[in-house]
């Protein structure tokens, strides 16, 4: 696989625009810049990558399930990297969860085709103490 976008190029402008969309909760705004047969590769769940969210109406529940389980989530400090067609966001995750307040790093590593995101993959520390 080519590490060259061979459409459209993902610009920091646009991973800006897409925390943005998380931010507001906004899961319309997300989905729009999301392929058709997108995948959402959240930090937890059962699989040794997690869970696994694949295709527009998938993702799409995902991320609905996730913003009622963490009403007041922010993802603060974006910083933003790509190289071809793959690229990184690192960010501070704020948010109370049923465990109380959570605020840790993380990153989002991504696969862009057609100047979308194909692949959001999820990382965050894990804090304990």
């Amino acid at each position: 696989m080519s590490d060259k976008s061979t459409d459209d190029t993902v610009t920091e402008a646009f991973l800006d625009a897409f925390a943005d969309a998380w931010n507001r909760h906004d899961p319309d705004a997300i989905m729009a810049m999301m392929t058709d047969d997108c995948v959402f590769l959240p930090a937890s769940g059962p699989n040794v990558d997690g869970a696994r969210f694949e295709g527009q109406a998938d993702v799409r529940a995902g991320i609905e399930t996730f913003f009622k389980n963490f009403s007041d989530t922010s993802w603060n400090e974006p910083k933003h990297f790509i190289h071809g067609n793959r690229g990184v966001t690192e960010w501070l995750f704020k948010a109370t969860g049923p465990n109380g307040k959570i605020e840790t790093y993380g990153c989002d590593i991504f696969t862009f085709r057609d100047g979308k995101i194909a692949v959001k993959d999820s990382y965050r520390k894990n804090r304990v103490g």
